[in-house]
């Protein structure tokens, strides 16, 4: 019984520091758990970060918020960021090119590198309950500023302000 107990305990334990290590901020999104998983692998991230940053190019913010991880979607909601987006589109034009992507970033993070506009750019990727998930307070900390503000005020410290 006692072996039981302590078969248990150590369970118990080593699930507990499984859990801690992966991060409170990088827990399945409910959505993701009805789509398949992910492999776990360079080759996809770089697919779906590509695809990520398309849609994102592109104006089809709804699949770029799909992909965040949940601390990123606490920031703003869903509604809120693609109407955001919508209303006070990015003035830049150009498409980005996914470059490469590996693990090596802080945390376990995976990190995506990308060209847009000539600037040389960074994201971080976590692989979480077989997805992939992007975390925008790693990637963009100036884009989590602005989307703590009011509307109004993001509208206004992006110079869009009808």
């Amino acid at each position: 019984m006692r072996r039981l107990r302590a078969g248990a305990a150590v369970a118990a334990v080593a699930a507990l520091v499984v859990g801690c290590t992966a991060g409170t901020s990088h827990q399945a999104v409910p959505s993701a758990t009805l789509l398949p998983p992910d492999p776990h692998t360079t080759a996809a991230l770089l697919k779906i970060a590509a695809a990520f940053n398309h849609d994102y190019d592109t104006g089809k913010y709804g699949p770029v918020y799909a992909r965040w991880d949940p601390r990123s979607q606490a920031i703003i909601s869903r509604a809120g960021y693609i109407t955001r987006h919508r209303s006070c589109p990015d003035a830049s034009h150009s498409l980005s090119v996914t470059e490469s992507a590996g693990p090596g970033g802080p945390q376990g993070a995976w990190l995506v590198h990308y060209e847009i506009g000539g600037q040389q750019l960074t994201d971080y990727w976590f692989y979480v309950h077989r997805r992939w998930v992007f975390d925008l307070v790693l990637s963009n900390p100036d884009a989590v500023k602005l989307y703590r503000m009011s509307p109004a005020q993001y509208a206004a410290a992006l110079g869009c302000a009808h």
